[in-house]
Order: structure tokens, then sequence, then C-alpha cells
């Protein structure tokens, strides 16, 4: 969801002018992506939307073709030591002290594999609607440690 709607975002700032929060969420609304002002704060942060005297736009270094990894995957690289899978259930082993960070970044990446997490000091508890997202869900996550 957070990707499709930072991909709204781009279109609609490629494709109309911007001059404000407010406006974006109309236009987002109307696109069919309803957001908190916390949600489009965080989305502007992470697109590094500029804003000038028109109104936002896209970073100077913007490339349509260029698709960075997720946040998520430099945090998996960094802590993530196993993932382990027990039905709907998906388990990552991590660094000492690195559960959180994970399970923080899982929960803000709003997957639709993941319903919620569970992080103490080197495990996080990953809760799955169903076996069939438990597998894809591990899967994705090795992807990222490859």
């Amino acid at each position: 969801m957070k990707t499709q709607r930072h991909n709204a975002i781009r279109d609609l700032l490629v494709k109309t002018t911007v001059t404000n929060q407010g406006e974006l969420r109309r236009k987002l609304a109307a696109h069919g992506f309803h957001v908190t002002q916390a949600t489009l704060s965080r989305d502007i942060r992470e697109l590094k939307l500029m804003k000038g005297p028109t109104g936002y736009a896209l970073p100077s270094d913007y490339d349509e073709d260029d698709e960075a990894l997720p946040e998520i995957a430099g945090v998996l690289q960094d802590f993530c030591l196993e993932v382990r899978q027990a039905q709907n259930l998906v388990l990552v082993l991590t660094t000492m002290g690195g559960a959180q960070p994970v399970a923080a970044n899982l929960d803000y990446e709003e997957w639709d594999d993941v319903v919620g997490t569970i992080a103490g000091d080197n495990t996080v508890l990953i809760v799955c609607p169903d076996n069939a997202k438990a597998t894809t869900l591990k899967a994705r996550i090795e992807a990222y440690l490859e």
C-alpha cells in the first residue's frame, strides 16, 4: 500500500502542481488513498520532496527508472540472522538488540502479509493471516538477506 501511495504522489507531482499538504491529501483521496497528516508527512520525508515557491517537487536527482530497495532491506541486512516459519507465524532471529528496529520497520511497511509483530531482544514474532502469506513473507525477507 505504501509503495502504491508513493507512486501516486510521484505521479501527481509529475502531472500537476501541489502547493501544500492539504491539497496533496485531497488529490490522493481522489485517487483512492485516504491518509492522515502524519502519514503524509512521513511520505514527504521518505520521498525527499522539496517545497519551493510553487509547491512540492520531486528531488532534483529523481529518476523514474530508479527502483531503490525499501529501507527495510538495510535494517534486515544489518540485524537479521535467520528466518523461520511455523504455520502462519514467522520468526526473525536478530543480533542482540536488533529485534525492535526490525519489528518497527516491518510494522511501518504496512505489508498485507503482516497482521502484527512482537519484538523481544533478539527475536521478532510476525503474525500472518495464513500459512500461505507466512511462506510468502519468509521468502521476501530471505530475498533481502541475499
